[in-house]
Parts: structure tokens; sequence; C-alpha cells
């Protein structure tokens, strides 16, 4: 890809937020290049399996789903972000249908269909619209099939970005994005493309932890690579632990969705026993941060390796019906859902902080715009409710699509950009220090700053990633990158701004659980947490 080789937009993400948002400027005759670091099925969106929330349901309403929101969130939530991302629920779910997502129906007392709803933790109603068990899956391919259809989209799979190019070098005033430095891991060569727009749609970081319910690609690449450029971080302290993780050797990272506990299914110990009802009234239905917790202390207080979800309660039909990939998947490794219960752990799941954006989702950064789950909205404050998360994605590819088109004709001609200078640089004969310092990362951000934590644990934690951080440095100053190596780089630094802003935080709110601080600060109203890079 010669470096004269320039795009109007370049979406760096190939999931729910970054399609969609490619199909929508596409639209508009907008010349459009898509990243994705690995295959294009690679993402977080492919693998969700719960569905969107929207309102729907004739008893429920858009106030209803705004006061769930909010109450999730622990007061961090931004009120005008829920009220503006909820009312577009229905708007959202016409346009996914209109690119041809299937999604599961069910037939009225009257012989009309409809769509099914689910109900999962935090939602007071019956509002999650979906595909079976496996949402993520049927909207990853329908966009995928639409984006590779078009004329204006180039999608450019196994392409990792290395780094962010911004003018001026010095300072933040005025600075703006011109393009990005790109290793194509086929070719092994890292390429310049320049691009007037940049959008970063990279998921998540839910791999600076051991057990994680994302793919392996969820390292959280945009969050680092929007440090660096210079863009302030926020709220990082809020990671998400998904209460139910099949746990099995061979399944690590095998969700077992919320809607199981929305249609019925008890978590329970071996003996049968719930337990969920001493923790919240709400009991399995309660949100993910006091399930994900309530499940911790069962573990640890009675040291047990993990607890059950049982839904064999419910008929057989029932059960492989409405959760056919879960049934399948769960027979493969020995377990059927439909006569005994699963044994799940919590697992990192979801980043509810990330780069601040505004309610277009432009960063600090001039021309460049972050969506998804790599943006920190306001819309999940301290904690995300259950199914939300695709439902941003939607919304904010919409707001920025409308905001792109508005400033593109404005954007002026992009200058020189240098080509990317790997002439001091070897291959490595030491990849086995990448795969030491990768294990190493993960395992400590696991028992130090996990779903409970201390200030003794948060100092450790912190004085080991500086550790890392210095010596990952020096090996990327040395070698050609590697696409593994980008995504450790990438890894260490965000677990540093997780930390960071753990620290920070001297109380317990939503995901953020500290043992020296177990309660809420009542005394002031409840603030963000932002981190502010050096510029």
């Amino acid at each position: 890809m010669p470096n004269n080789k320039n795009k109007d937009v370049l979406i760096i993400g190939s999931g729910g937020a970054g399609l969609s948002l490619a199909l929508k400027l596409a639209e508009q005759n907008i010349a459009v290049a898509v990243l994705s670091k690995f295959a294009l099925t690679s993402s977080s969106t492919y693998y969700a399996q719960g569905g969107i929330s929207a309102v729907f349901d004739a008893d429920d309403s858009i106030e209803s789903h705004i006061e769930d929101t909010l109450d999730a969130g622990a007061g961090l939530c931004k009120p005008e972000i829920v009220r503006l991302t909820v009312s577009q629920g229905k708007s959202s779910i016409k346009w996914l249908r209109a690119q041809g997502v299937k999604f599961t129906e069910e037939e009225t007392a009257s012989g009309q269909t409809q769509l099914h709803l689910n109900r999962e933790g935090g939602h007071s109603h019956r509002r999650v619209v979906h595909s079976d068990d496996a949402t993520g899956k049927a909207v990853s391919l329908s966009l995928i099939e639409r984006a590779q259809q078009h004329p204006n989209i180039e999608l450019l799979e196994h392409h990792n970005v290395v780094e962010l190019i911004t003018t001026p070098k010095e300072g933040a005033t005025n600075k703006r994005i011109i393009g990005a430095y790109v290793l194509d891991s086929q070719e092994n060569k890292v390429k310049t493309i320049a691009a007037k727009i940049v959008v970063l749609a990279t998921g998540g970081a839910n791999m600076a932890y051991v057990y994680s319910t994302n793919p392996h690609s969820s390292t959280g690449d945009g969050i680092a690579l929007a440090w660096r450029a210079g863009c302030r971080i926020s709220n990082m302290e809020f990671m998400q632990f998904h209460p139910t993780c099949l746990y099995h050797p061979e399944a690590r990272s095998f969700l077992i969705s919320e809607a199981l506990r929305g249609e019925g299914g008890k978590l329970v110990l071996k003996d049968g026993r719930t337990f969920m009802e001493k923790f919240d009234s709400r009991g399995e239905l309660a949100p993910r941060d006091i399930v994900a917790r309530a499940i911790d202390h069962e573990m640890k207080k009675r040291g047990i390796d993990c607890v059950y979800l049982d839904i064999s309660h419910k008929p057989a039909d029932f059960i492989r019906e409405h959760f056919p990939t879960i049934y399948q998947q769960c027979l493969e490794y020995g377990i059927d859902i439909t006569k005994q219960p699963i044994p799940v752990v919590p697992a990192a799941h979801y980043t509810c902080g990330g780069v601040i954006t505004d309610d277009h989702a432009r960063t600090d950064i001039s021309n460049l715009y972050a969506v998804g789950e790599v943006a920190c909205t306001g819309l999940h404050g301290a904690n995300r409710m259950a199914s939300n998360s695709l439902l941003e994605c939607l919304v904010f590819a919409d707001r920025a699509c409308a905001d792109i088109l508005e400033r593109l004709p404005t954007v002026s001609s992009l200058p020189s950009i240098p080509e990317w200078d790997e002439s001091k640089v070897i291959d490595s004969d030491e990849e086995v220090v990448v795969a030491h310092n990768w294990n190493e990362l993960r395992h400590f951000m696991w028992d130090y700053v996990g779903i409970v934590r201390t200030d003794k644990r948060l100092s450790r934690a912190l004085s080991r990633v500086k550790l890392l951080k210095k010596e990952i440095t020096e090996y990327y100053s040395h070698f050609r990158v590697t696409s593994d190596l980008l995504e450790l780089r990438n890894l260490v630094i965000v677990a540093e701004l997780i930390i960071r802003c753990a620290q920070q935080r001297k109380e317990s709110r939503g995901l953020h659980y500290t043992l020296d601080y177990p309660e809420t600060d009542q005394s002031t109203a409840p603030k963000d947490t932002i981190l502010i890079p050096d510029r």
C-alpha cells in the first residue's frame, strides 16, 4: 500500500461499531477503509450472545429503560447520554433488520409475529432483542456481508495499527489526526495509511486478565493508541466481570449468557443451595457487579473453584430452542444443561471506561473519533447494564457519521507523511520474552486488580506494571514489530491506566470494589476518574 493512497475515513476495528459506521458513510459516497487486526470475525461483537436492549413491550417505556440504566451505573452515567442512546433503540433495530439481521420472533395469541424479548440483569422489563443466543454473530455476519459488497468500503484483514499519526508534533493545541502506521501481518511490513478522518472502533481491554469472555483481540489497542497520541482517558477502574463464564479447562473464554438467568436459571452451590438472595433482593437478576462479587465471595469463603448455574428445571425442548449455542457448546464438554448445572466463574467481560468522547464520538484530537467499547461516552457510568453495549455501538456510529459528513468538506489536504523507519531494528530471536511478559501481566492483574481490590494490592500491581513497561519499551525499541508485541505494548499501558484510575477512587462504586473503602462516598457528587497524558 503506497504512502500516497489516501482515504477519506480510516476505521480501525471491524466489530459492530466500526462496520455500522462504515456502511452508513459508504451510503453517502464516502471512501472508507476498515482495518481488522485479525479476521473480520475476530471482534467481540461476533461473540456477543445476549442481545440489544430496546423498548418494544407495551408495558415498558423509555423512561423505565433510562431509570434502569442510571441505577446500574451507580451515579456516574450522564443522563443526557443515556436518554439519547435508549431513545434510539427501535430505530437501531430497524436499521439492523434492513441490513439483513434476523432476530428471534414469536407468535402472539392473535396469530401475529413479533420480536421475542429476553430479560437480563438490571432490566425491569423484557427488552432484549436477540437472535437466539448468538446475537452478535448474526449482527457481525450480516454487516460483514453488506460491507464486502459495498464498492466504497475496503476491508483490510490482518492489519494492526502501530501508531496514530498526528500533527503538529508538540503540544495539544490544534493537533489533528492525519493517518496511521499499520502492520500488515501477512506481508510482515509496516505501511502508511493517510486519512482525513480516523475512527477508533477497537473494542475493550479485557485480555488484561487471565479469565475473560472476550476474544484474544481485546487488548485495549485503541485506548493505548489514543493515550499515546494525547487523548484523555476516563473511568478505567470500572472493568466489568461477567458473572458466568464456563468453568472448564478447555473453555476458559466461553460466556454463559445472562439470558439463562433471565429465563429462570439459578446460581447454586455444588449441593444445590441457592445463595444470591443473601446479597440482593433481585437475586440472579441483580446488576452484574453484584452477582460477580457474590460468586467471588462464595468461592473464596468456601475455597471452591466455581459455582453452578442451573436451568435444568426448565423443559428440555425450551432450553434447546432458546439456547442452542450454549446447549451445543456445553454438550461438547460433556455437560448436558437440560439435565445438569453448568460450572461457572466470573471473567473480565467489558471495559466501561475508555477514550473520552462527546455526544458525536469526537475525542480530544481533531478528526479522531472513538465508537463502541473503546470510548467512554457516559452511557455506562460505573457499571454497564446488560445489552446496552451493542445499542451504544449503533447509536454512536450514527452520531459519528452525521458529524463526519459535516466535517469532511472542511478538512484541509493532508501533509506528506514519512514512511515507517525500520533501519535501526532487527528481527527478534527472543519471542519467549513477549509470551512471558504477557502471562505475568495478566496474572498479577487478576490477582491484584480484579473483582475485589485493596490499596496494597494496587500498589503491588503498579510496581510490577512499571517494571514490565520499561522492559517492553526496551524490547520494542530494538526489534521489528510483530502483532503479539504490539498487543503486549498496548496492554501494559492499559493495565497501568486501570491501576492508576483504581488508586484514585477512594470509595467503592459500581464495578470498583475495595476493602479499604467499602462504602460509596455520599458526601460529594460522584465524579469521573480522568487521566491526562503528558503532552
